[in-house]
């Protein structure tokens, strides 16, 4: 079975490679891009085809020596049999998980949105500690942040903080982090050392080019307006601050941290962009109920995903009910095993889902 499927894909990246030498597709950049993204989809495919035809006539070899009349051959032959077989089951359910779909924004950027629900000044704190715990994340990646829009409180924390973070596979990695983040620990401003419970709130967009939605200017209003917060004297100057309005869907966007109104305008448009194509992306979601109800968590940002809770020194997944001690360390940035346990779980229940 394994053989027939890979077969068909092989003679499909065959035909890829052919197409992306033809010069009239490298001219076509969004046909190039697709034939692209198809590429690095298949060529694995395509390797394990090689292996796995390979590792069947091994395996052919093998059983003929079984039968032979020499015992110390038929010995080697039936201890590398056993062998084969047991790279054979490795090699097919690598081979299960290729096979998956590909997710459609596995190589684009992201835009990531935290805010602060219930708890006031202490959910407020908490944003910076996530977006501090993100960053992090992103340095010790190797991917690159910036930061698109903030609102600052007088404690150091964030009422929001959207920021964008650009390199290889962020969206696979940072896909679970969307929902409500609950935090359990004593505030710094409690007397009596009470633990309080606070809430805030992650959004995590595929980043969406001009190609991926249509944006008609009709259906925009723009307005400006001047920055508030941290920026000198600046901020009484000029209306630099954009807002903009997506009417049809009533989405609102603004970026208000960059000085120049062009800036924060190519800031703003990059972030309605992302959640038109959020949208497009949950529609399609929604089509699919049936796998979606297998897989990790929804994306839905009212569904609390993790718990934070400093007094026990514990960070619990709520969607695979799996907790970690080590919150010093989760919070300064070394996510990956709760992420790793995350991406096993959903492949997991995608390969429930195919079979």
């Amino acid at each position: 079975m394994f053989l027939e499927k890979l077969k068909v894909l092989n003679d499909q990246f065959k035909e890829v490679e052919k197409k992306l030498s033809d010069s009239s597709v490298v001219a076509d950049q969004n046909k190039y891009r697709e034939l692209t993204k198809e590429h690095s989809y298949l060529m694995p495919l395509a390797e394990k085809y090689d292996e796995y035809s390979k590792l069947l006539s091994d395996i052919a070899g093998a059983e003929e020596l079984k039968k032979s009349d020499d015992d110390e051959i038929r010995n080697m032959a039936d201890a590398e049999y056993d062998e084969l077989i047991a790279k054979k089951d490795k090699m097919e359910s690598e081979i299960k998980v290729l096979l998956l779909p590909p997710d459609p924004s596995e190589n684009k950027n992201i835009i990531v949105e935290i805010r602060a629900g219930t708890g006031g000044d202490e959910a407020a704190l908490f944003v910076g500690d996530l977006f501090r715990m993100y960053t992090r994340f992103a340095e010790r990646n190797g991917w690159k942040y910036e930061v698109i829009d903030s609102n600052p409180t007088g404690l150091g924390g964030f009422k929001e903080v959207v920021f964008e973070v650009n390199g290889s596979k962020v969206w696979r990695y940072f896909k679970f982090e969307r929902g409500a983040h609950r935090v359990q620990r004593v505030p710094e401003t409690e007397a009596a050392g009470r633990v309080h419970t606070s809430a805030v709130t992650v959004a995590v967009l595929p980043e969406a080019e001009e190609v991926d939605v249509e944006i008609k200017t009709e259906d925009l209003r723009i307005d400006t307006y001047r920055a508030s917060g941290a920026g000198g004297q600046h901020i009484n100057k000029t209306d630099s601050a954009i807002r903009i309005t997506h009417i049809p869907t009533g989405l609102v966007v603004a970026c208000q941290d960059e000085r120049s109104q062009i800036k924060n305008r190519a800031k703003a448009f990059k972030v309605l962009r992302a959640k038109l194509y959020e949208q497009k992306v949950l529609e399609h979601e929604k089509q699919l109920s049936d796998e979606r109800k297998q897989q990790v968590g929804t994306g839905d940002r009212s569904e609390k995903i993790r718990t934070y809770n400093f007094p026990q020194n514990r960070i619990t997944d709520h969607r695979i009910g799996y907790s970690v001690y080590n919150i010093e360390e989760v919070m300064d940035g070394d996510l990956s095993e709760l992420i790793n346990k995350l991406i096993e779980a959903d492949t997991e229940a995608k390969l429930k889902v195919e079979n």
